[in-house]
């Protein structure tokens, strides 16, 4: 037996993850974990909570082992941060392990690789849900995950031609349609309401809203949606009404059902268990049809799931392995 293995563990900035994980990266690996999860050849606990009222925030426990990788993520939810602190809402970070002996291969930044994945999520959503036809985005929310989520539909959907962007502070919604706009070469304009920037073929939400914003009346036939917002029980970015009427596709239906977009409808009886349609990994493994119609609402319920964090995660370390020059390594245990 050796007992002398010390492979060391990388240690990976910001700079190091987002040097080595495109958005084309995350796309395909978030799908591939999809696909494994609806084939059921993943593991993946259910998400621990800690809440911390009295600071107005929590964190999230959230480990998976898939595709031969294992390790948690340990994220935070603070969404008064950037106004009081400076500092992310959500951050987090990644312990990377080897599923043979337990070792830490890396630890690396979950901030930059949590808003990437949860794109990709997005991404892979509109691929599979979304009209082929579709051309306008209204984006509900303009922080960094309306960029994320921008970036992914803009790889998955050729036929992008109009940005629609709303935001409660109007500074927020002209930064982001500036920046964006050089970014993906399109059209982004700034909308004055709701109303406005969910007349389109595909609404993304991504608020911290604990009362719905988007209202029924708001949607047209056909639309495609992907509401991010809600990631914690009492959160609600769609009108019940809304969610009831739509076909619901979630990542996991115990983690949607107890704090995604359905979680309050779900505890107010407006809608039922069996009003889930299926698993987005269902759909992109072609066990499930997606979208059944022109004329029909889609609804993808996204809650973010440790096995995106943990397949982006050796991405990640396996492309550091390849270029080790300059990256921190150290002995964990010695």
């Amino acid at each position: 037996m050796n007992t002398s293995f010390s492979p060391g563990t990388l240690l990976l900035k910001k700079k190091d993850v987002a040097s080595l994980l495109t958005m084309a990266d995350a796309l395909q690996a978030v799908e591939k974990a999809f696909v494994l999860k609806a084939e059921g050849k993943t593991i993946m606990p259910a998400k621990i909570y800690l809440d911390l009222p009295q600071y107005h925030g929590d964190f999230r426990a959230m480990p998976a082992y898939v595709d031969g990788g294992a390790g948690m993520k340990w994220v935070s939810v603070f969404p008064e941060n950037t106004q009081k602190y400076g500092l992310p809402s959500v951050m987090g970070i990644i312990i990377y392990c080897d599923p043979h002996n337990s070792y830490p291969l890396a630890i690396m930044d979950g901030t930059y690789l949590t808003t990437i994945r949860t794109g990709a999520a997005g991404g892979v959503a509109v691929k599979h849900l979304a009209r082929k036809n579709s051309s306008t985005v209204g984006m509900v929310g303009a922080g960094r995950q309306a960029r994320s989520q921008l970036s992914a539909i803009k790889h998955v959907l050729p036929s992008l031609k109009e940005v629609k962007v709303y935001d409660q502070h109007a500074d927020g919604a002209g930064k982001f349609a500036e920046e964006m706009r050089d970014e993906l070469g399109i059209s982004i304009c700034v909308v004055k309401s709701v109303a406005e920037a969910a007349d389109a073929d595909i609404i993304v939400t991504t608020t911290f809203a604990t009362e719905p914003v988007v209202l029924k009346k708001h949607v047209k036939p056909g639309t495609h949606i992907n509401a991010i917002g809600a990631d914690a029980p009492g959160k609600q970015e769609l009108e019940d009404s809304l969610v009831a009427s739509a076909r619901i596709i979630v990542d996991d239906i115990e983690q949607a059902s107890h704090s995604g977009e359905i979680n309050v409808p779900l505890s107010k009886g407006t809608i039922k268990q069996s009003d889930i349609y299926c698993t987005l990994g269902e759909v992109a493994a072609g066990m499930k049809k997606g979208r059944q119609s022109e004329s029909e609402i889609t609804l993808f319920d996204s809650t973010g799931l440790a096995i995106q964090d943990i397949i982006c995660a050796r991405l990640v370390y396996e492309k550091a392995k390849s270029r080790a020059g300059g990256l921190t390594s150290f002995d964990f245990f010695y």
